[in-house]
């Protein structure tokens, strides 16, 4: 029986497994829905409409819903402007498109632009059955799946009968005269508003509930969706009542079945955190419990109003009253340090032995810790400070047990399985690492945490020697993926066969099913998307009665991601290396004249203020390294993360303080800058003004993919001036924080305390950004100089409003990250700065941050993707290298077949 699941894509695919319960659809890229869109859109300020995209995504929209239905656009011709822009932002075009118009003519020009399998929202019987048949045979054509709204010729439905009749009798259609796949088929059975004061309106949220349960029952592999802020417009103004009205509805409606929506993901409320008295209110609403229902939670309304869902807390100690076993659960669940000390101990003096406080009353506190993080109510740094309570008391008993073991040989915690984790080999990077091992620990799996930078023989001879249950592998920079291809090759030679986790920044499900999984037959190679994840995945793997099921799936899931993969990448279109240089980005160079630098060569920067430093600070990654979504500040008032996101950022400002205070850091860096023109896809350093002598070639590489609208195939060599035209010049920096944060770090992690040792790394990381953000405005104003006047807030340059880029070796715009080893010969970086290149091209310490600078007020950042031999052997040669070492360095962009022969 085929696999009936639903499968769209943007860059990336995306299936609609059982394991994803709901599916979030961006609403905010759609005029009819958000002023501020339809305002960038009436403006024409496309770049900004983009970032509105790019916010979606960051916030966790799965499909972006895409609208440009408004009386004062061209529709049309803004739907085609807004994909083909969206198209070449890698980061936004990764997720499906949900093409939404009510002009069938808006939908096939989004269509014939739009790249993946997207959706179309949507088709509908409402102009008969020969257009619906129509519209649906075009939409199969397209590849696309589709969203069918409940609605005929005689208009929308409203009841729980004409919604189930008229979507049967779609269904019918697509499916029995169509062909069309019934798990491409989505259908919107008309969220209406509630609470209006009309009485025929009180049971539109129990019709649409209905409605989902029995479609989902009846018609077999559909997918049910809806707009759900349509539920609650007779609240507009009051948001925290809306927010509440939306949880009701989709806990209600998910559990009938619904699992898409278009819904503000950024603004839900979570639905058992809800004041009672609201809930219940919102509740006799929805289902229509109550005759007066309406009129009880208008009643109750206005005292929402404004307050953003917030209660203040005081501070309460009566849990101080409780036995110890409640208080050391009440410690652990909310990360209290004060007392564990006294009550580990109090519980100590009672439990027969020292080990039984650990797998009783800690063990359980540790258990609804993963209950309430599991179900979403718990986040990341909460659990993390809850590990900090579990280590500390667990320092205070390991004397005890220690003892106990020395005169009988007793005192050994049994525990869920034995994890070995690892950054690989020339790779410094841990946070995420170190997050996912306080998770596993918190779990009852024991860790053994080897580091970073680490070989494959040491990671196989631990794993040897402590017979571990699992291998996990993390890694943020690009060559670290085919080191863990390495690390699963050595442990399929070697006859492993525990399993293999796969994660980090770089890393991916594809990259894991097309280059690791294939390498390592034995055992089972996973990609790990998060620390949330982790558990589920360990528990799953070490378990007797679910291992083999899992495996299974996983592999069989691996080899459709690959073959998919094979497919999706040969038949896509690239050009010769010739074509794509005739169509190279082409500047007008006529009236060209770049300023000079202040000076030439390189400088060291040490005038550093870490006070100064901390007001550019974006705070937006930071809540990222601890897997909180949503972008700084609105995380701070988010109904779901807001409560954590304010802790978490209030004791990153209290850290924050004590660093500045105590000059934990000591931020040093290097900048330079030389006299420059691009040499056909390279560009050509000089040792001075004169030009006549080569100091350094800085190489570049060009896009190969096929791009339509007439749009270039762009290399970084394109913004810099060609020889012959004029003087130009580029710039390059490296930044640090220091290597201090490793010391601080480790002092912290020996005191168990993880929570803070996380905390140092994550603004060390902070720091050294921030760094490169106000190295770069000095560049401008001051050391190049060709911006003096630009007056720029510390929070506005976040959005880079400026002239001029900073393009980093490794990163999207050039991923060969052995350019570094010319810049940083150029600065003479490792003297200046102390950051050193590892054999991978990692910089350590890992809170450093490199690149160079170009000028050019047309400049702007791209992405290379993937090229083919004719460049790769073009590049080699330019480069002086060997073709194989030039395949190593460039693996991760090939689009050849050698590549599985590189790593």
């Amino acid at each position: 029986m085929p696999d009936r699941q639903l499968r769209l894509s943007g860059l990336e695919p995306f299936v609609l497994t059982p394991d994803i319960p709901f599916v979030n659809i961006g609403e905010r890229t759609n005029v009819t829905g958000s002023a501020r869109f339809r305002k960038l859109i009436t403006n024409r300020d496309y770049a900004t409409a983009l970032e509105v995209a790019r916010d979606q995504v960051e916030n966790g929209a799965q499909i972006i819903d895409v609208n440009m239905d408004e009386g004062l656009i061209d529709s049309k011709a803004a739907m085609v402007e807004f994909l083909n822009l969206l198209a070449a932002e890698p980061d936004i075009a990764r997720v499906p498109i949900m093409i939404d118009s009510s002009k069938w003519e808006v939908i096939e020009a989004g269509l014939q632009c739009v790249q993946g399998k997207p959706v179309v929202n949507s088709i509908s019987l409402k102009e008969g059955e020969e257009q619906f048949r129509h519209h649906a045979g075009l939409c199969l054509a397209y590849g696309a799946a589709v969203v069918v709204m409940a609605f005929d010729e005689q208009g929308q439905a409203d009841t729980l009968q004409r919604k189930t009749e008229i979507c049967a009798r779609a269904y019918k259609i697509l499916t029995e005269e169509l062909g069309f796949p019934p798990e491409d088929i989505i259908f919107d059975p008309n969220i209406f508003a509630v609470a209006t004061g009309i009485d025929e309106h009180n049971n539109y949220g129990v019709d649409f509930i209905e409605a989902t349960r029995w479609i989902r029952q009846n018609l077999p592999h559909v997918h049910v969706s809806g707009g759900v802020s349509n539920l609650s417009f007779s609240f507009r103004g009051n948001e925290p009542v809306r927010e509440a009205m939306h949880a009701v509805f989709l806990y209600h409606a998910i559990q009938a079945g619904m699992d898409m929506g278009i819904v503000n993901a950024g603004q839900l409320a979570v639905y058992d955190q809800i004041d009672p008295e609201l809930r219940e209110a919102c509740e006799d609403v929805v289902l229509n419990r109550r005759d007066d229902a309406t009129e009880r939670l208008l009643d109750i309304a206005e005292r929402y109003r404004g307050e953003g869902g917030e209660k203040r807390r005081e501070k309460d100690l009566s849990w101080r009253e409780w036995t110890v076993e409640k208080r050391l659960e009440h410690a652990l669940v909310n990360g209290i340090t004060d007392y564990v000390e006294a009550d580990t101990e109090e519980a100590r003096q009672s439990a027969t032995r020292p080990l039984d406080v650990i797998e009783g009353p800690l063990m359980a506190g540790m258990n609804v810790v993963g209950d309430l993080f599991g179900a979403g109510k718990m986040f990341l740094p909460q659990v993390v400070k809850s590990a900090r309570v579990m280590k500390q008391a667990v320092a205070v008993l390991l004397p005890y047990m220690e003892e106990e073991k020395r005169l009988n040989g007793g005192g050994e915690r049994e525990n869920a399985g034995k994890v070995l984790m690892a950054t690989v080999k020339g790779d410094v990077h841990d946070i995420g690492k170190n997050i996912v091992g306080v998770v596993l620990a918190c779990n009852n799996y024991e860790v053994i945490d080897l580091g970073v930078m680490v070989p494959s023989q040491k990671i196989l001879e631990v794993a040897k020697e402590q017979n571990v249950d699992i291998i996990g592998l993390s890694g943020l920079i690009t060559p670290s993926l085919d080191e863990m291809v390495h690390v699963a090759s050595e442990m399929e030679r070697e006859g492993f066969h525990v399993p293999l986790l796969i994660g980090g920044a770089t890393t991916s499900k594809i990259h894991t099913a097309v280059k690791i999984s294939p390498r390592y037959h034995k055992g089972a190679a996973v990609y790990v998307t998060d620390a949330s994840r982790a558990v589920g995945v360990v528990s799953s793997l070490l378990s007797p009665a679910q291992q083999q099921a899992y495996v299974e799936n996983i592999r069989s899931e691996y080899a459709e991601v690959a073959d998919r993969h094979e497919r999706n990448e040969a038949a896509k279109q690239r050009l010769p290396l010739s074509t794509a240089r005739a169509n190279a980005l082409k500047l007008d160079w006529t009236d060209f004249k770049a300023p000079a630098p202040s000076f030439t060569g390189s400088r060291i920067i040490d005038d550093w203020d870490l006070s100064e430093i901390a007001r550019y600070i974006d705070w937006t990654p930071f809540f990222q390294t601890w897997e909180m979504k949503g972008v700084f500040p609105r995380i701070l008032e988010d109904e779901k993360q807001g409560e954590a996101a304010r802790t978490l950022y209030a004791e990153a400002q209290e850290m924050l303080a004590r660093i500045i205070e105590g000059k934990w850091f000591r931020p040093r860096a290097v900048v330079g800058f030389w006299p420059a023109n691009a040499v056909g896809d390279d560009i050509r350093l000089y040792t001075n003004e004169e030009r006549g002598e080569t100091l350094a070639m800085l190489h570049t590489l060009r896009q190969q993919v096929a791009k339509r609208g007439g749009r270039p195939n762009v290399a970084l060599s394109d913004f810099v001036a060609p020889e012959g035209v004029g003087p130009d010049y580029v710039g390059g920096f490296v930044v640090t924080a220091g290597p201090e944060e490793s010391e601080i770090s480790t002092r912290f992690e020996r005191a168990n305390d993880d929570y803070s040792a996380i905390m140092v790394k994550a603004l060390a990381d902070r720091i050294a950004e921030a760094m490169a953000e106000m190295l770069h405005e000095r560049a401008r104003k001051e050391f190049w100089g060709y911006a003096p006047n630009e007056a720029y807030t510390p929070t506005e340059l976040i959005a880079e409003p400026y002239h001029g880029i900073r393009p980093a070796p490794g990163y999207p715009a050039q991923p060969d990250h052995t350019e570094k080893e010319t810049l940083f010969d150029l600065l003479d970086a490792e003297a200046a700065t102390g950051v050193k290149l590892t054999e991978s091209m990692a910089m350590w310490p890992g809170s450093s941050v490199s690149g160079f600078y170009i000028g050019h007020p047309e400049a702007y950042y791209f992405g290379v993707a993937k090229v083919e031999e004719d460049q790769v052997r073009d590049y080699a040669t330019r480069k002086g290298m060997s073709l194989e070492e030039t395949e190593r360095w460039l693996a991760p962009i090939l689009n050849y077949i050698r590549t599985d022969a590189v790593a």
